[in-house]
C-alpha cells in the first residue's frame, strides 16, 4: 500500500523524536547545574593571591628601607648583597639581623627633641641667672648635641667666672679638638690629665697626645700616645695613633696599629661593634691609604 510506511519508517518518526517534539520538552527541562570548583579550593585561592599581591608590595619597601639602613649604618659587605638578591625574604632576614639591635643605639636620637627643649630652657633661663652652672649644663647639652662653637663658649663663660673644676676645662678642650682648634686644646686637656690621668676612661690622655701630634710636639705626643694604648683598646687611641705614626713616616707601625682596630672587632659584643662603626670604617680608608 502507497501511504503505508515500513517498521523502521514508523521507528524514526515518532514523536519523542522529532526535532519539534525536542523542543518543546526543551522548554520544560530542567537546566543541569554549572559545573563549580569546590568553595574550600576557590577561598584558598584568593586569599593567596591576595598575599602574593601584598609582599610584592610590602617587599619593595622593605627591600628600599633595608638599603637605605645599610648606607647609612655600613655593616658588613655581603648583607647588600642578600638584600638585592633574595627580594623580601633576604631584607626582613637583614632587618632582624641588624635593624632591630641597631634600635638600641636609637636612644640617644630619640632624646634629641627633649635635649633641645631643655637647650632652649636653659637659654632663656641664663637671661634671668647667668651661673657657671647653668652654662656648664648648657655647654654638655651643645656638646652631645655636637654644636662644638656654641658648647665652647658656654665653657669659656663657665670657667671665666669659676675654675676650680676640672671638667669645665677638659669639656672645652673636647670642643676645641673637635673644632679644630689643637693649640687651645692643649693647655685645657693638661689641666685635666695633670689633675687625673684617668680622666674619660683615659680618652683625656688620647686626646691630649692627639693635640701635642697635631701642634708638632713628635715627643711628647709619642710618649703619651705610648702610655695610652697601653691602658685602653679605644679605636679612637688607636686610630690617632696610626694617623700619627703615618705622619712620621712609620708607615709598618701605623699599619699594625690600624689592624689592631680592625682585630678588635671580631672580640667585640654586638652592640659594641655597632657603636664603633664610624671607627671601622675611617681605619679600612686608612688602611688603603697606607698600602698606596
Amino acid at each position: 500500500m502507497r501511504g503505508s510506511l515500513t517498521p523502521a519508517e514508523m521507528a524514526s518518526s515518532t514523536p519523542s523524536e522529532s526535532p519539534q517534539f525536542k523542543g518543546v520538552l526543551g522548554q520544560f527541562a530542567r537546566p543541569k547545574p554549572a559545573s563549580r570548583s569546590p568553595p574550600r579550593a576557590c577561598y584558598i585561592h584568593i586569599r593567596m593571591g591576595s598575599l602574593f599581591f601584598f609582599l610584592h608590595g610590602w617587599g619593595f619597601l622593605l627591600q628600599a628601607f633595608a638599603v637605605v639602613h645599610f648606607i647609612r649604618r655600613r655593616p658588613d659587605t655581603y648583607w647588600i648583597f642578600i638584600i638585592l638578591f633574595l627580594g623580601w625574604i633576604g631584607a626582613a632576614v637583614y632587618i632582624v639581623a641588624e635593624v632591630i639591635p641597631d634600635a638600641q643605639l636609637l636612644r640617644g636620637s630619640f632624646q634629641v627633641f627633649p635635649r633641645r627643649r631643655r637647650i632652649r630652657e636653659l637659654e632663656r633661663a641664663i637671661l634671668d641667672n647667668p651661673s657657671a652652672g647653668n652654662y656648664e649644663e648648657l655647654g654638655l647639652l651643645y656638646l652631645d648635641d655636637r654644636d662644638f662653637a656654641r658648647a665652647r663658649g658656654c665653657y669659656d663663660r663657665s670657667i671665666a667666672q669659676r675654675s676650680d673644676s676640672v671638667d669645665p676645662f677638659y669639656r672645652r678642650g673636647v670642643a676645641e679638638v673637635e673644632l679644630g682648634d689643637y693649640a687651645a686644646a692643649v693647655p685645657d686637656l693638661e689641666r685635666a690629665v695633670g689633675s687625673d690621668p684617668t680622666y674619660d676612661f683615659h680618652r683625656g690622655l688620647g686626646l691630649l697626645a692627639h693635640a701635642y701630634a697635631e701642634t708638632g710636639q713628635a715627643e711628647k705626643a709619642g710618649n703619651l700616645f705610648e702610655q695610652a694604648t697601653q691602658i685602653s683598646t679605644s679605636s679612637e687611641i688607636y686610630y690617632n695613633y696610626a694617623l700619627f705614626l703615618q705622619k712620621q713616616g712609620r708607615v709598618e707601625e701605623a699599619g699594625k696599629w690600624v689592624q689592631k682596630i680592625l682585630d678588635n672587632r671580631a672580640t667585640m659584643p654586638g652592640y659594641q661593634r655597632r657603636r664603633e662603626r664610624a671607627w671601622f670604617r675611617r681605619a679600612y680608608a686608612l688602611m688603603a691609604r697606607l698600602r698606596l
